[in-house]
């Protein structure tokens, strides 16, 4: 856990709290959302916009008047909208429960965060806090969000889901290329280069090049080392190691070299092969054949393939349940609209707290 991002990311939430403007001794806010009477402020959101922006490389301003910066934050708000009020969701529900972040457990955090980044004294942690404009207070309302919202996915979500044997046999058998090794093939390679601009071909040129490496090809075939012709006479990268490429993806090669190699014996090297800048040898080296894993030893991916999806897809019942039994005002329609944009998009990610 890097200190720092985790101090930043609690920033944001310690903001989103405040959620307020000082102008002239009055406290002046715009509410954009209520749920279930807790409000989510304008500065929140302008807040999130800027960490997912910055998260992207963007350093932005979003009071600037500027088409690109519209263009990222119309991309990027409705899904933090979504995010944001599930999150809030999550955490009352959390709240509901009893979820709370006790003394200990606080302490144990802090200790594990000063020990992974080596900070070795309170004042180094403190200094840490004040760089980043941060309380230790800050600090554990973002962490106390962040545990809570675990719980909740972990005890009203995760524990109720099982993968049985035939989900997973029906998972097997519909994503069978995912547990089946394609056939491979490793060679060694001599390439000799014919002199040129590749603009045309010089026949005397072209002719001497291909009977000297029909020759090379003749001394190995007598019993000289291929490895060693490699690192002596090839002009490609690969003499560094002997002529060596690979393993290489059958189904990734050309379909004519493909039916080359497949009528090919361990240890047989081929013709000499016209390329664009010159001959090629191809030596077999090894090869494989496609071998699909039997269930019973797939059975631990399988089960953890599974419960990923499942775990999306109730969790995400599970926020449809939330937010439809939530209250939710919403005190801007433009904001409203980008919301309703949010949900009906994919969501890739489970929301976390920030």
């Amino acid at each position: 856990m890097n200190y720092r991002n985790l101090i930043r990311s609690a920033v944001i939430v310690a903001l989103a709290v405040a959620g307020t403007t000082v102008v002239r001794g009055e406290i002046v806010e715009q509410i954009i959302v209520k749920v279930n009477g807790e409000i989510m402020t304008k500065t929140e959101l302008e807040n999130r916009q800027v960490q997912a922006l910055r998260q992207t490389g963007q350093q932005v301003d979003t009071k600037t008047d500027d088409a690109q910066l519209k263009q990222a934050l119309d991309r990027v708000t409705p899904q933090l909208l979504v995010a944001a009020v599930d999150e809030i969701l999550l955490v009352q529900r959390g709240r509901e429960l009893g979820y709370k972040m006790a003394d200990d457990q606080f302490a144990s955090v802090l200790d594990s965060i000063k020990k992974d980044n080596k900070i070795e004294s309170d004042e180094q942690f403190q200094a840490a806090l004040k760089a980043e404009n941060m309380t230790l207070s800050d600090l554990r309302k973002s962490l106390e969000k962040q545990m809570i919202i675990s719980r909740v996915q972990q005890n009203e979500v995760m524990s109720k889901i099982a993968v049985n044997d035939e989900d997973a046999r029906r998972y097997y058998q519909e994503h069978l290329g995912e547990f089946t090794q394609p056939r491979s093939v490793t060679l060694r390679e001599i390439f000799i280069t014919v002199p040129g601009d590749g603009t045309a071909v010089n026949v005397g040129l072209d002719e001497e090049v291909r009977e000297k490496i029909a020759a090379v090809r003749q001394r190995a075939v007598n019993g000289e080392s291929y490895e060693k012709l490699a690192a002596d006479l090839s002009d490609a990268p690969s003499k560094a190691n002997a002529g060596l490429i690979g393993p290489l993806s059958l189904s990734d090669l050309s379909p004519d070299l493909q039916k080359l190699l497949e009528s090919m014996k361990q240890g047989d090297i081929t013709q000499p092969l016209r390329g664009a800048k010159g001959y090629q040898l191809l030596k077999l080296e090894t090869a494989t054949t496609s071998e699909t894993k039997p269930f019973d030893e797939a059975r631990e991916d399988i089960s953890n393939k599974v419960f990923t999806d499942k775990r999306r897809d109730e969790f995400e019942k599970y926020l449809q349940k939330l937010r439809a039994q939530a209250i939710i005002e919403w005190k801007n329609q433009d904001v409203k609209k980008a919301y309703d944009q949010g949900l009906a998009a994919p969501r890739p990610d489970e929301p976390t707290a920030n």
